[in-house]
């Protein structure tokens, strides 16, 4: 890429050169796998803010994919791995992909610029028209089709550019299924280059994601194929305090901002995000890659991230609190503890129904059980609230064991909390936004809880009260984490209230004495 191609948008020839950040996602995208030596990953996403270099960065690799020795083909005597052109197993066809023509100008037109400044033109004898880059074999093409007409071809790589915008009103959905059936014929990679998304939209970016979040929680039963790298600045970045904005833009824009040594001006971005024409929503969504939220959205991911801390975690004989909310077959199911002495949440275990269609599956009730039994054992546990519809055998045995240790909850059924009461259920939610807003409560991160929070939406209930429920034009997106942790949270509320969550060392061990 350094040796053959130019820097676009220059008056004067400047190889092209990827930042440290860049050339470390290009090394990850050319992992190989050591027990098959092939490709590790067969997609890929790389999802900055605009203006950090997304369209030379992959116009760069589209081009490498189509001329370079890129394709696997054994190791040396060193064993180092060799690798050969694609030109030698099959005419190499890769694309350029967007939804509208002046979408695939954002990276076609660098791309024009790259060869044609570049001494690639007469090193691989290329032709670079307007419309398609032709070569000895092969060709680099623009695509803007519908995704009907893309059904069948072979390419060996494509170019997602802006997959925020792909949403299945425009055929972006589509049209991204389309080329990815096409490359699964050739060995070929799709590369994504989207701003952040907007959740709720159902884009190709946002599905991409998801996917990401499954393959860490383990539901793709070991398909990772997928390379994902999004930075974001951190969830509680002020956009009208000048170092929270600024500290903030230097994380997102990375390598590539001034204060780096990089192009992008921090100070006129800062600038552009305070302009009244910006949109807060959009300025965090394009300047600082943040996800924000999706309309009526119960907590935002800035929010919910800024209470994340990673270096927090539950210790064995911590003193905890405990929500349960479950399902049987479609729904999740999932038992979540706080810490009671700060406010900590961990997901403890979570079921969901597999990503690959299982029309047999359904919540293993042993697994749930012998998981609360675990948590039993691991910590003090002082109060247990579980939503008891289609769990009631199993509330009331846990009831039977458990009850007696319970230091809050109703005195005949310790453990029953339900949250189709509409009073109670309003003011346990309101307390937990309160204490995400106030930074009262902490969590690990985790993508699992993080994505059931972020699912859920705010809705009122029949007397008017504040609840909160899944997205009805997406039930497949759970929300019983989300619940779990809110019951987990209010009991700790109810135990501090009550006076009975005051801690006291005991046999090397936190404990808990009512007062």
């Amino acid at each position: 890429m350094s040796t053959f191609l130019a820097t676009p948008d220059r008056t004067d020839f400047v190889p092209f050169q990827p930042t440290d950040e860049q050339a470390r996602f290009l090394l990850g995208l050319f992992e190989l796998d050591p027990v098959t030596g092939r490709r590790r990953y067969r997609r890929a996403v790389i999802s900055r803010p605009k203006g950090w270099g997304k369209s030379p960065l992959l116009s760069a690799w589209i081009i490498a994919e189509s001329l370079a020795p890129v394709v696997p083909d054994g190791w040396d005597a060193h064993g180092q791995p060799v690798a050969r052109p694609w030109a030698e197993l099959r005419t190499p066809w890769a694309q350029v992909c967007a939804t509208s023509a002046e979408q695939t100008a954002n990276a076609w037109v660098p791309l024009l610029e790259m060869i044609r400044g570049g001494s690639v033109v007469d090193e691989y004898d290329l032709d670079p028209m307007d419309t398609f880059i032709a070569m000895p074999k092969g060709r680099i093409e623009p695509v803007t089709a519908a995704a009907t007409s893309r059904e069948g071809n072979r390419p060996i790589a494509c170019l997602l550019d802006q997959t925020e915008s792909w949403l299945p009103a425009n055929g972006g959905v589509r049209l991204a299924a389309t080329l990815r059936r096409n490359l699964g014929k050739t060995g070929g990679v799709s590369v994504e280059a989207p701003n952040a998304y907007f959740p709720g939209l159902e884009s190709v970016a946002e599905d991409s994601a998801r996917y990401w979040s499954a393959i860490q929680e383990g539901r793709t039963q070991g398909d990772d194929g997928l390379l994902y790298d999004h930075r974001e600045a951190p969830g509680d970045t002020e956009l009208d305090d000048d170092e929270s904005l600024l500290n903030g833009l230097r994380i997102a824009y990375g390598d590539s901002a001034s204060d780096a040594g990089g192009w992008v001006d921090l100070r006129r971005i800062m600038a552009e995000v305070r302009d009244p024409g910006t949109d807060p929503q959009d300025a965090r969504a394009f300047y600082l890659g943040q996800i924000t939220h999706a309309k009526g959205s119960w907590v935002t991911s800035p929010q919910w991230n800024a209470v994340a801390d990673a270096t927090k975690y539950l210790s064995y004989g911590d003193t905890v609190t405990l929500g349960f909310d479950g399902s049987v077959r479609d729904d999740s199911t999932a038992l979540v503890a706080c810490r009671v002495d700060d406010g900590h949440l961990e997901l403890l275990a979570c079921w969901e129904k597999p990503l690959v269609r299982d029309d047999e599956w359904s919540v293993p009730g042993l697994e749930v059980d012998a998981a609360v039994a675990a948590a039993m054992q691991r910590f003090r546990v002082i109060g247990f609230y579980a939503d008891p519809p289609y769990w009631e055998t199993y509330v009331d045995r846990w009831n039977s064991l458990y009850g007696r240790k319970m230091r809050v909850g109703h005195r005949s059924h310790p453990l029953e909390w339900k949250t189709n009461q509409p009073s109670q259920m309003e003011e346990a939610l309101k307390r937990f936004l309160t204490a995400v807003l106030g930074g009262q409560l902490s969590h690990d991160g985790g993508s699992q809880l993080t994505r059931h929070i972020l699912n859920a939406r705010r809705r009122l209930s029949a007397t008017g009260k504040l609840a909160i429920g899944k997205d009805p034009q997406f039930p497949s997106k759970k929300i019983d984490a989300a619940m779990a942790a809110v019951l987990a949270f209010e009991c700790r509320a109810d135990a501090l209230a009550t006076g009975k969550g005051r801690i006291r060392k005991s046999n090397g061990f936190r404990a808990q004495r009512a007062i």
